[in-house]
């Protein structure tokens, strides 16, 4: 039986207006306990994937737990592309328990789930298996989360993909979102982004824009 291929995207891939972006707990008392990946990585990755989300328009959704007791204020690269958003404080550990979070789950209605934080074996596995057993399609941006240990962050994302989450990295999701570099309304969004926070691919692109005047499209 012959198959006949088509010039169109796999049903998996992620799209701007078909998912809700969790960002989890990115705040320092997490950050302190956080080994599995250095801080500056850690606030390069959460910067890149919020400034990816605010700038094409993604439903965001920006959660703490025990912010002025105990677990103190979420990174400025978090919110900072988001300015005047509400964060959603917390007392339970998962995320998906919460009822205010869920609320605005319901609110913007999208079956797929996207999630960042700290810690991956805690705050992301919890609303992660949660979220796959209420149906939802789950995917996790393993690099823009942290854990105490490697082998806690490796076992973490183990477990989540075992039930069926997605695993993806920060400049995977910014490039997903783009896709075609022939959409010119989002290419200098997209080229700007990994210029600052894209590490080498980010000099790369500032390289070539610079001595030969060269883009991706």
């Amino acid at each position: 039986m012959s198959i006949t291929a088509k010039a169109a995207p796999g049903a998996k891939l992620l799209n701007p207006t078909d998912h809700t972006l969790v960002m989890i707990d990115f705040q320092s008392q997490m950050a302190f306990a956080t080994h599995s990946i250095g801080a500056n990585d850690l606030r390069t990755h959460a910067a890149l994937v919020s400034q990816a989300a605010a700038g094409f328009g993604v439903s965001t959704i920006l959660t703490t737990v025990a912010e002025k007791s105990f677990s103190g204020p979420m990174f400025e690269e978090v919110t900072a592309p988001f300015p005047g958003q509400k964060l959603l404080d917390r007392t339970s550990m998962n995320t998906w328990e919460d009822q205010a979070v869920i609320d605005e789950i319901n609110r913007i209605g999208k079956k797929r789930i996207v999630l960042a934080g700290l810690w991956t074996s805690v705050c992301i596995v919890g609303p992660a298996l949660s979220a796959i057993d209420q149906g939802f399609e789950v995917y996790v941006i393993t690099d823009a989360c942290g854990d105490v240990s490697v082998e806690a962050h490796n076992r973490a994302v183990e477990r989540m993909v075992q039930a069926g989450a997605q695993p993806m990295t920060s400049l995977q999701y910014l490039l997903e979102l783009q896709r075609d570099w022939a959409r010119s309304g989002t290419y200098d969004l997209t080229t700007g982004i990994a210029r600052k926070v894209g590490g080498s691919y980010g000099i790369g692109i500032n390289y070539a824009k610079t001595m030969f005047n060269a883009h991706e499209g």
